[in-house]
């Protein structure tokens, strides 16, 4: 919509925001649900340590004084995420830990299923967030690219 103020015309951003169905976001809680519950596991067994993590940081060349850190970095992302007010900010971030969990498998020549699965991880999160949030809808929807 332009605006004319003292003959200078001028864009007011629209505050459109795309509606969701309650199947919509019932399904975009439930993927966001599965994907902070499998990283609530995986966050709380990097801080426990128990033997499958000793192994797997051995078998990725990993030192294992990182897994407790890591299980904390994990876990304040997820926090992130869950606060509605910072759940976009959370998605970037968790986005960022699983790149580098992607880049540890493929230097070590892991087989593709491990080397995807936090691609998968992070589908899970970015896809329940787009289902839920008007917002993240908006920044995809043709009309917004087109500027029609």
């Amino acid at each position: 919509m332009l605006l004319s103020k003292g003959g200078v015309k001028a864009m007011q951003p629209e505050t459109r925001v795309t509606l969701a169905s309650a199947r919509m976001i019932w399904t975009g809680r439930i993927l966001s649900t599965v994907a902070v519950l499998f990283l609530l596991f995986d966050s709380v067994i990097h801080i426990m340590k128990p033997v499958p993590v000793v192994e797997a940081f051995n078998q990725l060349g990993l030192p294992l004084h990182l897994a407790m850190p890591l299980g904390f970095v994990e876990l304040l992302c997820i926090i992130v995420y869950v606060l509605p007010r910072s759940r976009m900010l959370g998605a970037i971030l968790l986005t960022g830990y699983l790149g580098g969990a992607v880049a540890t498998h493929v230097r070590v020549g892991n087989p593709v299923f491990e080397t995807i699965f936090p691609v998968i991880i992070g589908s899970l999160i970015w896809g329940g967030l787009y289902l839920r949030d008007g917002r993240l809808r908006e920044c995809f929807a043709a009309e917004s690219v087109t500027g029609k």
